[in-house]
């Protein structure tokens, strides 16, 4: 049964090929959890843009209220209505109008604030998606040590792996 063995061919005589796996192993996991933390913040950026987008729409909507409001006083100038009735709509009008112009500043800064919110989500995705990619770098070119059996390649892909875990860090000081 010859056809049947398995035959072991240098393996177990690689310390380097042992350690270039273990490397790639640790790379494999920094890039697992790299990937994860983009992903998240990615989700986050658009729920805080989502969130900007609604608060954008209700300020828009409050603007156009205020707006009413101002068409209403000009009508009512426009006729030139004096009597009680005219006087008590220009005073409602008046109240509507500072109520509608302090919600709008609230909801506006509601809405810059979530923008800016995705913004900053936006710039941390992208440090880590460069140490994401870095990573992957890293891993291939560890792995290419099986194949070719240099050095060189595990070597360039710590080197990759330990640039892109520093900028993905970075990802998580921003």
């Amino acid at each position: 049964m010859a056809e049947l063995e398995i035959h072991h061919e240098g393996n177990e005589s690689d310390p380097v090929g042992k350690t270039v796996g273990v490397v790639a192993a640790v790379l494999a996991v920094f890039l697992a959890i790299v990937t994860i933390a983009s992903h998240r913040t990615h989700t986050a950026a658009i729920m805080h843009k989502a969130t900007a987008n609604d608060a954008w729409s209700h300020y828009q909507a409050s603007r156009i209220k205020y707006h009413n409001l101002e068409l209403g006083e000009n009508l009512l100038a426009v006729i030139g209505a004096k009597n009680d009735e005219a006087g008590k709509m220009r005073a409602d009008y008046a109240k509507q109008k500072d109520k509608y112009e302090k919600q709008a500043k609230q909801i506006q800064d509601e809405a810059t604030s979530a923008d800016e919110a995705s913004e900053v989500d936006e710039h941390r995705a992208l440090r880590f998606d460069i140490g994401e990619g870095l990573l992957e770098i890293g891993l291939v070119l560890s792995s290419l040590y099986f194949i070719s059996r240099k050095k060189m390649f595990p070597v360039m892909g710590v080197i990759a792996g330990v640039v892109g875990a520093v900028i993905a860090i970075t990802g998580l000081l921003v």
